[in-house]
């Protein structure tokens, strides 16, 4: 992969930095890497994600990789720093560059390593993604969250938009949003916070307004916040008021939602 253009040379090695928001992950990508053979190479990536963080040895060769435990180890991005200090000959041995590791200049990678982590943690702040939608323009109250329906015009795509909401310290916050649109139907766990989004296979799943309802009145919904980041409202979620009030509010209005703007 790709040099990230934030760049700090520590004697042998260059470690660099990059803000990589993929659909269903976003993180700081913190690289290591060193000049093999005439060319820079990618030695160790610590791929400090949201949902599924990790890293991996000899990306462009070998590619090992190694998964983190968040509940043990903490913050994904702080976890990387401290291997940085503490345990980087150690990793490049054991990535195939013993030689690389030899000539590590500690003192060198001592005093670049407050620059990186000021710079890992500014990246963190400015670049993680989020999303605001309309809270739709029928709401609908299920208890501690209310469903908000809207039929959303994009200048390529259109469909039905689902938000689940919830009040976080006084405020109304969407807690997860569930786009059931024509080309790209989609749904994010947590667009305010962490914005993982998922992508429905339409040959699979051939109607996600459907689908979507299905959920809700399957019992998945409080499943579906814990993950969004929402454990009080998962914990607090009233599953028959939320069955109730989608058999007999939600799906009526939202299909017919959908029929009046069918093309």
């Amino acid at each position: 992969m790709q040099l990230g253009e934030h760049r700090f040379a520590a004697g042998p090695v260059t470690l660099a930095l990059q803000y990589r928001a993929l659909m269903a992950d976003q993180g700081v990508c913190l690289q290591v890497a060193g000049q093999i053979d005439g060319r820079e190479r990618e030695l160790l990536r610590f791929d400090c994600f949201v949902e599924r963080p990790h890293y991996h040895y000899d990306p462009e060769g070998r590619n090992e990789r190694w998964e983190l435990d968040t509940t043990t180890c903490g913050h994904p991005l702080r976890w990387a720093l401290t291997q940085l200090r503490t345990r980087l000959p150690a990793m490049l041995h054991k990535a195939g560059y013993a030689a690389l590791a030899q000539q590590l200049d500690l003192a060198a990678l001592a005093q670049r390593l407050p620059e990186v982590e000021a710079a890992a943690w500014q990246l963190a702040r400015r670049e993680h993604r989020t999303v605001i939608h309309n809270r739709g323009e029928v709401v609908i109250e299920a208890g501690n969250i209310r469903f908000g329906l809207e039929f959303r015009q994009l200048r390529n795509d259109r469909g039905v938009a689902i938000h689940v909401l919830g009040d976080v310290a006084g405020q109304e916050i969407e807690l997860l949003a569930f786009d059931c649109f024509e080309v790209g139907p989609h749904y994010h766990y947590g667009p305010r916070n962490q914005d993982i989004r998922i992508y429905w296979d339409t040959a699979v799943v051939p109607d996600p307004l459907r689908w979507t309802l299905d959920q809700f009145k399957a019992g998945k919904l409080r499943a579906m916040l814990t993950r969004a980041g929402y454990p009080t409202h998962a914990a607090l979620l009233d599953e028959e008021l939320v069955v109730a009030k989608v058999t007999q509010e939600v799906e009526p209005r939202a299909l017919a939602l959908r029929a009046a703007h069918a093309a």
